[in-house]
């Protein structure tokens, strides 16, 4: 299972999720249900989440780090201000908000698998080998962090 840990961007994982989402549910049309405002809801979602990932993108070009997901070996700091005070993982958390978007707009019992499986991919695969990355590179300042600072949110 290491075989897949930094290999699969997160976007791309969001991706593949989402057109997961979209071919189940139109296939089991049985498990749909009514959402009032459905439309709204995801809109809000989608967008707070695009909000949450691009403030999180910003704030790693701002300390000029890389926001490469592939390669958390190669940050050049540690950051901890901005967004990242309330979050470790806020393009992560934002990819997540705009796959519930997605879910509540397909509005099917099918599509909640679907952020789940990203958290769960995500968490195992993507998260886990950063933070084991970034405690290798910035030791306890890493350490203090991740104590003060939750993973998702």
């Amino acid at each position: 299972m290491q075989k897949l840990e930094l290999k699969v961007p997160p976007p791309a994982v969001a991706l593949l999720l989402a057109s997961a989402m979209w071919l189940a549910t139109s296939i089991s049309g049985a498990l749909a249900f009514a959402l009032l405002g459905r439309l709204a809801i995801a809109i809000a979602l989608a967008a707070f989440g695009v909000a949450i990932s691009t403030a999180g993108t910003v704030s790693f070009w701002r300390a000029r780090t890389t926001v490469n997901p592939t390669r958390p070996d190669a940050a050049s700091s540690l950051v901890a201000t901005g967004i990242y005070r309330l979050t470790r993982n806020p393009m992560y958390l934002g990819l997540f908000l705009v796959l519930a978007g997605w879910a509540a707009y397909l509005s099917n019992a099918v599509a909640l698998v679907g952020p789940l499986m990203f958290v769960l991919y995500i968490n195992r695969f993507q998260i886990v080998p950063e933070e084991r990355a970034l405690a290798a590179k910035f030791g306890t300042a890493f350490d203090d962090y991740r104590r003060r600072t939750r993973r998702w949110i």
